[in-house]
């Protein structure tokens, strides 16, 4: 199989020497479940998009720290290519900013939170078993816990999308559309260690008691390992 990964963003200067860049992030956790997976990396934030939709099997985004809402070229284009993945039925998962752009691109709306950011490990309840979601054990058959780092989310959801998965700060967690677009609002490429990094570069703009909530909740098992059997799963179903 071969995955198309739509780059939309750079892991901050100063912390790439510990963790490099989002795409290997993704290969990092993705091989561990598929060793023989490849890889056809666009970067999309530098406008580079592939020329159609058949160059790969399947499609993944990262996240972003930009909006979808953001009147950026690239943005434009990438929700344009979106669309057209969803009119030939390719499958696509977008993860955070890409979750976002499901929305967006099928004409939902995505806004800043009053809930301000969600950061740390989310703990979040499966709504709608799907087939592709196997199950090591009858404990994990409906909770999802997976690190996150946003401060929007899907305001009004398109006709089009079902959400599988959900909690209180976050209502529409995981949303799907048909058997070929899947979102996701939380991170399992992100280690536990780097969303630690990478809250303390923003804390002059999370409030206080978010962040020691952040912090409280990293001690917590999270399931990036079962969610990256999901996706491969979502990928071959």
């Amino acid at each position: 199989m071969k995955i198309g990964l739509l780059v939309c963003d750079q892991v901050l200067p100063e912390l790439t020497a510990q963790y490099q860049s989002y795409e290997a992030m993704f290969k990092s956790l993705l091989l561990k479940i598929a060793p023989l997976l490849e890889f056809e990396i666009s970067l999309a934030y530098a406008n580079q998009l592939p020329a159609s939709v058949d160059e790969c099997d399947v499609y993944l985004s990262t996240g972003s720290k930009h909006s979808v809402n953001d009147e950026l070229t690239w943005v434009t284009q990438l929700i344009e290519f979106i669309g057209k993945l969803h009119r030939q039925k390719k499958k696509f998962i977008g993860i955070c900013f890409g979750h976002q752009l499901i929305a967006k691109a099928l004409g939902g709306e995505v806004s800043v939170s009053d809930k301000g950011w969600g950061v740390g490990v989310a703990f979040t309840q499966v709504l709608q078993v799907q087939p592709w979601m196997h199950f090591s054990d009858t404990n994990s058959a409906n909770s999802l816990d997976i690190v996150v780092s946003h401060k929007e989310q899907i305001s009004r959801l398109p006709a089009s999308c079902k959400v599988i998965a959900g909690n209180k700060f976050c209502p529409e967690f995981m949303i799907q559309v048909d058997q070929h677009l899947l979102g996701i609002q939380g991170h399992p490429e992100f280690s536990k260690q780097y969303s630690k990094s990478l809250i303390n570069t923003r804390l002059n703009i999370i409030e206080p008691n978010r962040v020691r909530e952040a912090f409280c909740s990293l001690n917590a098992q999270v399931d990036d390992l079962k969610m990256a059997a999901w996706m491969l799963n979502f990928y071959s179903h």
